[in-house]
């Protein structure tokens, strides 16, 4: 058992409670090579949760569908009580599709379909994945509030959302959470986002927290993708940028030896020392792998240490884009006046 005491946060002003560092638990299912085994990743959920880490983070699309029906597996028999468990939609990769929705027919459908899947009666944390540039996002979220009365959701997060897209949301109903990618090497959050969420009260969820597993691997990752694992086709990992990139490494690693700690637990010692608001959720498919990150929770740094990994980690310092392209993000998370909407 890991002995580091993870500590609870406040997440949103809304009354959510987490543990300071969550489980992503994408990588189990999807995205990240081919599927992992089922009762190896149950047992690792578990020994999560007995560990002190109560916030488990999947989506609709993670498989699609199969990483909700596993965490509702590992969730039976008394755990369900013991975690806050955030699910996400927006993304429909259904039937050869590839097309983002926040229409309200959709929202519905959507989060009945993750309820059933996950096997509970109502989601904890439920995102909108991406942003639907055709719909007003007040009329996402009207739908979204309607299913927080009918106390199917809890509370209402989004994912990949401009600051003004967030500002036209929370005036709706209240949001709890954004989830962003929030590391050493994407920092370009900080601009506009993060303050935004810190005007109204709303907590920070940074996923990719170890830059895809950059933090953790170095610039070696790459040999170890399968041919499946989407990192393979993303710019930061090209050669090109990739031999720029592993300077970050290097500069981290040398910080972390001289801590005492993993570059990895570095990485992650620094989003944790932005403030009890944000919470990071790295993914991992290994118990020691899990043992490691928390151990990020007892990195304590000095002022001095933040601004040398910030004056190394700046803006600039990483090429290539976060996604390739095809993938919306909060650049083009603007959605049409609510004036504009014509229901069909």
């Amino acid at each position: 058992m890991a002995t580091t005491r993870v500590r609870r946060i406040k997440l949103g002003s809304q009354g959510l409670e987490v543990s300071a560092q969550g489980l992503g638990c994408m990588g189990m299912s999807a995205f990240y090579g081919p599927p992992k085994p089922e009762t190896d990743m149950i047992a690792l959920i578990h020994h999560a949760i007995n560990s002190g880490v109560t916030l488990l983070d999947t989506s609709d699309v993670y498989g699609p569908h199969t990483n909700e029906i596993l965490l509702g597996k590992a969730l039976k028999d008394g755990f369900r009580d013991k975690v806050e468990l955030a699910t996400k939609f927006g993304l429909d990769f259904t039937e050869g599709k590839n097309e983002t929705r926040g229409d309200p027919a959709y929202v519905r459908a959507a989060c009945e379909g993750s309820l059933k899947r996950l096997d509970v009666d109502c989601i904890d944390l439920y995102y909108q994945h991406r942003i639907d540039t055709r719909v007003p996002i007040e009329v996402t979220m009207g739908e979204l509030k309607k299913l927080v009365e009918e106390g199917k959701v809890k509370y209402i997060g989004l994912s990949e959302a401009s600051a003004s897209t967030i500002r036209r949301a929370h005036a709706v109903h209240p949001i709890t959470a954004v989830q962003l990618e929030w590391s050493l090497w994407s920092r370009d959050v900080e601009a506009h986002i993060i303050p935004t969420c810190r005007e109204l009260g709303i907590g920070i969820v940074a996923y990719s927290p170890l830059g895809r597993g950059f933090f953790s691997s170095g610039p070696k990752i790459v040999e170890n993708l399968s041919n499946d694992d989407f990192r393979k086709s993303q710019p930061r990992f090209q050669p090109e940028n990739l031999e720029h990139n592993k300077r970050l490494y290097e500069r981290v690693n040398e910080i972390a030896a001289k801590k005492g700690c993993t570059p990895s637990q570095l990485a992650l010692a620094w989003v944790h020392h932005q403030g009890n608001d944000a919470c990071p959720i790295p993914g991992t498919t290994k118990i020691e792998n899990f043992n490691q990150n928390i151990g990020a929770l007892s990195v304590k740094l000095t002022a001095e240490e933040m601004a040398e990994l910030e004056s190394i980690a700046s803006a600039d310092s990483v090429k290539g884009d976060r996604y390739g392209e095809g993938i919306s993000t909060y650049d083009d998370s603007e959605t049409p006046p609510l004036s504009s909407w014509k229901p069909e």
